[in-house]
């Protein structure tokens, strides 16, 4: 029996659509999964000649073209080790593992190095961590794709790769070396990241729609889909029309309207949070999002103080009138998502010199063009100026055309902001874009203050604008009394 190209381990959703992405390209494909009648199952439903089934590592391994190409999509952890463990003992040197699941970088970067170490009895396995972005209809008709690690891996397995990821808008594949070790799943949760903040940003949209403006779901979508049909098309205005104006099966009305307000979450956002403070960046909007979800899921409480502070005016709506409203809210939107992707990409460039990544800011903007769940035109809009801005990795922020199209729509930006404020709707991913942008541009900010009260409380010395060095003052302590 011919010998397959690749082999994937894991026949949970995202596996096996990735598996019968591979074999629609021709390639040959083994398969494996702990539970023989998931693999049994899978075989039954979607097996050819291109699809292999195995049921122990020893049969998997041995119907392996070498050097072995093996992707791995198991729950991220303890897992994809446990994985690692029992396929070690029947690899040889040069033999390739992919780990394509949802895997912390810091993880990433562990197995790569434990992979060429003498634990692993003196063979050098090569080992890859690949973002992978799309959800399960991007996985088996084209996703996103991150791939970080070994670079002579890469060489060998981005013919197979290229050949399953999306397409962008000039007909590439969304795929491309990211950087070593870590540096793809460590994008990947960056992208995540601002996913969450994106997918706020509308929730807070639809917030002001439906509170202020009493809008109906119906609208609301019919508005939705008036934006992505312009400059905020992309995937995820794309599917909200449907999960905005969907009819519940189980009542009459909206089914939006039926789900309830509480918000799941699987890690990234947080671990992009937790990462951004390490390093002493600033991910606000991103953050923001995160903690949303976290008050989303404080329901009961929720329920409880609702009921003591019904006097907070919910009165915006008077003041400016709705068709106003929507243009300034689609600016503002999009000055917004701007400045999340600014936040994000600034986060990767600290990450890239803390950790020695080359990472090449224009050719992730045009990989998560298509394929990915936040594929959308602006992707091409930053992919472009950074292009004519001949720059691959300066801040967002600093690209001549989006320095053009901030100063364009900033204005209603703070509009919406401050509009907001009297509204009685909480934005809080929108105010930090804005606050992120201002700070950003801003020469001289507060911290001075902040500086004195520090250096008077606990002699922290603070430096001085007009000359080098570190400074004290004896601060009058009496002076607090007086």
């Amino acid at each position: 029996m011919p010998l397959s190209d690749l082999g994937l381990i894991g026949l949970a959703v995202m596996g096996s659509n990735l598996a019968r992405n591979f074999a629609s390209r021709g390639f040959t494909v083994s398969v494996y999964n702990r539970s023989p009648e998931r693999t049994n199952e899978f075989i039954k439903e979607f097996g050819n000649e291109k699809l292999v089934g195995t049921f122990d590592y020893v049969q998997f391994v041995r119907s392996l073209k070498r050097p072995r190409k093996i992707m791995v999509m198991v729950k991220a952890g303890a897992a994809v080790d446990g994985v690692i463990a029992d396929l070690l003992p029947y690899l040889q040197a040069g033999d390739i593992i992919i780990d394509g699941g949802n895997s912390h970088y810091r993880d990433t970067q562990r197995r790569s190095k434990e992979l060429v170490a003498s634990a692993t009895g003196g063979k050098k396995i090569h080992f890859v961590g690949c973002g992978v972005s799309g959800g399960e209809e991007g996985a088996l008709h084209g996703p996103s794709l991150m791939p970080g690690g070994s670079k002579e891996a890469w060489q060998q397995i981005k013919v197979y790769y290229q050949a399953i990821a999306a397409k962008d808008f000039s007909g590439r594949p969304c795929i491309t070396y990211v950087g070593d070790n870590g540096a793809g799943h460590y994008v990947k949760m960056v992208h995540n990241g601002i996913e969450y903040a994106v997918m706020q940003l509308m929730a807070e949209a639809y917030q002001m729609l439906r509170v202020v403006y009493k809008q109906t779901p119906q609208q609301i979508g019919e508005l939705f889909k008036k934006y992505n049909a312009g400059k905020l098309n992309s995937f995820l205005f794309q599917i909200a029309v449907p999960v905005l104006t969907r009819q519940d099966e189980l009542k009459k009305g909206f089914l939006i309207d039926a789900i309830l307000d509480r918000a799941g979450a699987k890690g990234t956002g947080q671990w992009a949070s937790v990462d951004a403070l390490e390093r002493g960046m600033s991910i606000s909007s991103v953050t923001e999002a995160v903690f949303a979800r976290s008050t989303s899921a404080a329901k009961n409480d929720r329920l409880k103080l609702s009921k003591l502070y019904r006097m907070l005016p919910t009165k915006g709506g008077s003041t400016l009138g709705g068709k106003k409203f929507q243009t300034i809210l689609e600016n503002a939107l999009y000055a917004a998502m701007i400045s999340c992707y600014a936040q994000g990409y600034e986060l990767i460039r600290k990450a890239a010199a803390e950790e020695k990544w080359e990472v090449n800011l224009a050719e992730i903007s045009r990989i998560w063009e298509g394929g990915c769940i936040i594929r959308a035109k602006l992707l091409n809009v930053l992919h472009s100026a950074y292009q004519k801005g001949n720059s691959k990795n300066s801040p967002l922020l600093a690209v001549p055309g989006i320095v053009t199209l901030i100063k364009k729509h900033l204005p209603e930006l703070r509009a919406l902001v401050s509009f907001a404020g009297t509204t009685g709707v909480s934005t809080p991913s929108f105010s930090t874009a804005l606050f992120y942008v201002q700070d950003m541009t801003t020469e001289r900010l507060p911290a001075n203050l902040i500086q004195g009260l520090r250096d008077f409380f606990g002699a922290h010395t603070y430096e001085r604008t007009d000359r080098p060095g570190s400074f004290h003052t004896e601060w009058n302590q009496r002076t607090i009394n007086n």
